[in-house]
C-alpha cells in the first residue's frame, strides 16, 4: 500500500495500543487545531458489525472479503469528525457492542479489508488537514507525515481505562493480534514520538503533543 503523496493537505498520526488513550487525545487535539478528527477503527468496526449483521463468521476470510468488497461504505465528516454510512444503515450505536469487540482484530487482519478501509482513510486527506488516530497510520497509511505520535500506557491503566468505558474485550489478546498480524501490525513507527499516557490528563498528553508539533515546524494557533 504506498501512501497518498499527492495530497497537500496536513495529517497528524496518533498511534497506539486498544485503551491508551489515543481515541481522547487525537479527538480534542483535532479540536484545538481545528482540524478533522477521524477515527480509522471505526471504519473497520463497522465493516465488522456489517459482516455480523449478514451472519457470516468473521474466522470466514474469503466471505468476510468478498462482503467488505462489495458493500458501499461512504465515509464522510459530521461536525469535523469521521462518519460511517455502510449500505445506506448508519451503524455508530453498535460500533462497540460485545460481539464487534470480539470478531474486530480477526477481520482487520484481512489484507483485502485493510485495502479498502486504508483507501477510505486516505480520501479523507484529499480535502482536511486531518488527526488520524488508529493503530498503523503513521507505519502504513500516512508514513510520509513527518507528524507521528504513538502514545501507550500501562496494562493495568488500560484495562481500567476499557472496565470504565463498559468494555469487555480482553486487552492482552487485541494487543497480541494487533501486534502479530501478518498485514499492517501495531507497531512504533521509526519516527514517531512516544508517549506513556499512564499518569498523564488528555490535556497533558495534547500539551505535549502541541509542543513536539512546534518544535518539528508545523504551524500552529493552538
Amino acid at each position: 500500500m504506498s501512501s497518498n503523496r499527492q495530497s497537500s493537505h496536513r495529517v497528524i498520526a496518533i498511534d497506539g495500543p486498544a485503551a491508551s488513550g489515543k481515541s481522547s487525545v487525537a479527538r480534542e487535539l483535532a479540536r484545538r487545531l481545528g482540524f478533522a478528527y477521524v477515527n480509522s477503527g471505526a471504519i473497520y468496526r463497522a465493516i465488522t458489525w456489517h459482516i455480523l449483521q449478514k451472519g457470516i463468521d468473521a474466522g470466514d476470510r474469503d466471505r468476510v472479503a468478498q462482503t467488505a468488497e462489495s458493500a458501499k461504505i461512504a465515509c464522510c465528516l459530521r461536525d469535523n469528525e469521521s462518519h460511517i454510512v455502510i449500505d445506506n444503515v448508519d451503524p455508530t450505536d453498535c460500533l462497540r457492542e460485545d460481539r464487534v469487540n470480539e470478531s474486530v482484530s480477526c477481520v482487520s487482519s484481512v489484507p483485502r479489508v485493510r485495502r479498502i478501509a486504508v483507501q477510505r482513510m486516505r480520501e479523507y486527506a484529499h480535502s482536511h488537514d486531518l488527526v488520524m488516530e488508529g493503530r498503523d497510520i503513521g507505519s502504513v497509511v500516512f508514513p510520509d507525515t513527518p507528524y507521528k505520535f504513538y502514545v501507550d500506557a500501562s496494562p493495568d491503566v488500560r484495562l481500567r481505562r476499557r472496565a470504565a468505558q463498559g468494555q469487555r474485550d480482553e486487552i492482552t489478546m487485541r494487543d497480541h493480534a494487533d501486534s502479530s498480524r501478518l498485514v499492517a501490525p501495531l507497531v512504533v513507527a521509526k519516527d514517531a514520538h512516544v508517549i506513556d499516557t499512564s499518569h498523564l490528563t488528555i490535556e497533558g498528553v495534547v500539551s505535549e503533543i502541541v509542543v513536539r508539533l512546534k518544535q518539528i515546524g508545523l504551524k500552529v494557533s493552538a
